[in-house]
């Protein structure tokens, strides 16, 4: 019988996809879901609680007091600014460490709320090992393949994403005829491919690339796309997206395949 487990909601749809899966198998499942982060649908229909940024202490105490044993972080959190933060005891004393973290970047502030559930003996585990099905597969998924100009403009990409992920930077960059049209930061991948759509220029399309970042805490917030994704880069004028296979995720990807497939994009895992 496997062993109930806590989900720290954020945002976006993958949240409510680990909650559907622990209810279709019977798997007993507990939602923190965060103010102004956690899409309200991930909630229906399942224990949850609602807290603020910043109740560290709070969200232990509650996973605890439910006897949740695993813990995923599943779905993008916005960064707060720290005048909006509203911490509890726990988290005013770990001030010191999250400000030190929040200079280093996300990836720094995830890892150190992973070390500080893994302290209270919860399991924390990674999106990838409760669904099977998400992550990306190496090679190409879709009926379009990418050109000898695409793989070019992929494996800049690539250079650069590598580059900005080693700065704790973004995971997604754009690049068109070898020219870098838009890199990733807090704004988010939606954004950017929106950005992007102004700024391409005449000719070939372009490609969307997203990489985990080098020194990445994999259990919490790998580069993830969905059918959104692929509309808002159809809508950009790329003509494909690159993943990294086995370090990222693709939500719905029989969707995410017919998506491209309609709008002609490739999909493929680098």
């Amino acid at each position: 019988m496997p062993t109930k487990l806590g989900v720290l909601a954020g945002g976006g749809p993958l949240p409510a996809r680990i909650v559907q899966s622990c209810l279709t198998s019977g798997r007993d499942v507990f939602v923190i879901a965060f103010e102004n982060e956690t899409d309200p649908k991930t909630c229906e229909g399942v224990a949850h609680m609602w807290v603020p940024l910043g109740k560290i202490g709070t969200t232990i105490k509650r996973l605890k007091a439910e006897h949740c044993e695993e813990v995923v972080l599943a779905g993008p959190v916005r960064r707060p600014s720290f005048s909006k933060l509203k911490p509890d005891m726990r988290a005013i004393k770990l001030l010191g460490k999250i400000r030190k973290a929040a200079g280093q970047g996300d990836d720094a502030i995830l890892s150190l709320l992973v070390e500080e559930l893994e302290s209270e003996n919860f399991r924390v585990v990674g999106a990838d090992d409760l669904l099977s099905d998400v992550a990306a597969p190496g090679g190409n998924m879709s009926e379009r393949i990418p050109s000898e100009g695409d793989r070019t403009d992929i494996e800049m990409a690539a250079r650069v994403a590598q580059s900005l992920g080693a700065l704790d930077v973004g995971q997604a960059v754009v690049v068109q005829q070898g020219v870098v049209l838009g890199v990733e930061a807090v704004e988010g991948t939606d954004a950017l491919l929106k950005r992007c759509a102004a700024l391409k220029r005449e000719g070939e399309g372009g490609v969307l690339v997203k990489l985990k970042k080098p020194q990445q805490e994999r259990r919490a917030d790998l580069p993830t796309i969905g059918a959104d994704t692929v509309r808002h880069a159809a809508e950009a004028g790329l003509n494909g997206i690159a993943v990294e296979a086995g370090q990222s995720l693709i939500l719905d990807r029989p969707e995410v395949v017919a998506e491209a497939n309609r709008l002609g994009l490739f999909v493929v895992g680098i």
